[in-house]
């Protein structure tokens, strides 16, 4: 029986984790309540998909909130899917499904009508929501998917993809929900993007994943073979424990690089192959070249 992860199975060990459902649940409430407590109430939007949703909704009365994220996402779940894996689809699925039942369910009066507050708190809980689910290995906004998917072919960073896309959503608020809501917008957008990221532990759009192990070439066949990354390969030494510091042997150092939403998948997969193995994770700024440059400029 091989102990690599392939990449078309799902992993429904990391799914059924109550780890992972405490996240999604907490992530799916906190989203719930900035957007039904601060933000559709008044009219201020986060970007991606939610700020679509909130948009359309806001114009169109007849149209459910709810039933708008639920589409909405399903593309960007596809895209996922096919980019990321299926474990990341499901537990995607699962979140959007929750989120959208929320709205549907919950209603309740504004928590305040002060602009600065909802685009603070509102941002913030928003934020919130959705880094506690980035953290269980799902999200509920679509917009970082599709700018994985898109990087690929346009040459462009996720940031930018991601701006462009929200720039579009801010403009259309400004022209449909005035000017100083739009603004008030884009602060809400922004803190709440803060918040995701330290909710993370700041994650950064790409991270190191180092890895050492007693199975290092089927570490390297998982990471190359089944997920298509590039791998750097050092040679270390290993041991210099307390109370055996002469006790010693060679190993190699594993370093890979990923985005921030194919971390979980990653690690579970390593830890298949090796649950004893060493795995740390490091902030990366920017990475480019390599395999991550032949992805950009792919087909």
């Amino acid at each position: 029986m091989s102990r690599t992860l392939k990449k078309d199975q799902i992993n429904w060990k990391a799914i059924l984790r109550i780890n992972t459902w405490v996240q999604i649940v907490v992530g799916v409430s906190l989203a719930v309540f900035a957007m039904r407590g601060f933000m559709i109430p008044n009219r201020f939007m986060d970007g991606g998909v939610t700020g679509i949703s909130i948009l359309i909704s806001e114009t169109y009365h007849s149209v459910h909130i709810s039933l708008l994220v639920l589409l909405f996402n399903i593309l960007f779940i596809y895209l996922g899917y096919k980019k990321i894996g299926k474990t990341f689809a499901v537990i995607t699925t699962i979140a959007v499904i929750l989120l959208a039942v929320g709205l549907y369910v919950i209603e309740f009066e504004p928590v305040t009508t002060d602009k600065f507050l909802i685009a603070v708190i509102g941002g913030v809980l928003m934020g919130a929501g959705v880094g506690f689910v980035i953290r269980s290995g799902g999200v509920i906004d679509g917009a970082e998917v599709i700018a994985v998917f898109t990087k690929r072919k346009t040459g462009f960073s996720n940031s930018e993809i991601i701006l462009l896309f929200n720039t579009v959503i801010f403009s259309l608020a400004a022209i449909g929900f005035g000017l100083e809501t739009a603004m008030y917008s884009i602060i809400t957008y922004f803190t709440a993007s803060k918040a995701t990221e330290y909710v993370v532990d700041g994650i950064e759009e790409f991270t190191a994943i180092h890895i050492v192990s007693a199975f290092p070439e089927e570490i390297k066949q998982y990471l190359v073979n089944e997920l298509g990354k590039g791998i750097t390969v050092y040679n270390g030494k290993r041991g210099y424990l307390p109370g055996s510091f002469d006790i010693k042997a060679d190993c190699e150092i594993i370093v890979t690089v990923v985005s921030r939403l194919e971390i979980t998948k990653v690690n579970e997969g390593i830890l298949q192959i090796d649950p004893k193995a060493f795995v740390y994770i490091q902030q990366v700024k920017e990475a480019s070249g390599g395999v991550l440059k032949m992805k950009n400029h792919a087909h």
